[in-house]
């Protein structure tokens, strides 16, 4: 291979590897930006799965005003291990009024999410701080949104939502994740590969 292609392919390298790492700090801000609900199900039996989705109306509802006036991700995470008591109570009453025993376990964690597409928009793979509800045995699928910023409750489906949290880079690759999806794609096989080592 002659000199001059080894530079140019050498330079194409770098600057898809700087591009990507640009890209990957982006996603790694949305991360630590976020935090999550995440609601596991006692199985995948229909009945199931639907006492799951009542579960996260209750959970939405109960939740509703927890965080407003939040103005940063720190705060969200205090005021929701502050409510985690009243948001476990509602589940546990919503699971009870639906004639279920199932107990139901309360937890702020850091857990990980593949790539997942919202109504709003599409966030990155990777470890998010978490508000995990697991109804019984916790062997179903899950359901999960975003707490905050609030795009859970239909009250906070506002368009400013993100552009009030995250950069202008960051909500374009949030709402326009169609142009980033190779990206996307890239982010969650490296965020796979480095979990294995945590």
């Amino acid at each position: 291979m002659s000199r001059w292609l080894k530079a140019i392919t050498g330079g194409l390298l770098l600057t898809l590897l700087f591009q990507f790492c640009g890209f990957a700090g982006n996603c790694d801000a949305i991360r630590t930006g976020v935090v999550r609900v995440h609601i596991l199900a006692h199985s995948d039996s229909a009945e199931d799965q639907a006492l799951k989705l009542k579960v996260r109306d209750a959970v939405t509802a109960a939740g509703a005003d927890v965080l407003d006036g939040t103005e940063d991700v720190t705060a969200a995470r205090q005021k929701l291990g502050a409510a985690l008591p009243a948001l476990c109570a509602a589940a546990q009453q919503c699971v009870y009024e639906n004639g279920y025993p199932y107990e139901v376990r309360g937890e702020l964690t850091n857990m990980y999410f593949t790539t997942r597409t919202y109504d709003s928009g599409t966030f990155p793979a990777g470890y998010y701080d978490a508000v995990r509800f697991t109804i019984g045995a916790g062997e179903g699928r899950n359901w999960w949104c975003v707490m905050y910023p609030p795009l859970c409750v239909s009250a906070a489906a506002d368009p400013d939502t993100l552009s009030d949290t995250f950069t202008d880079a960051q909500t374009d690759m949030i709402e326009n994740s169609g142009r980033y999806e190779v990206r996307f794609k890239l982010v969650e096989w490296w965020e796979r590969l480095l979990s294995y080592f945590r």
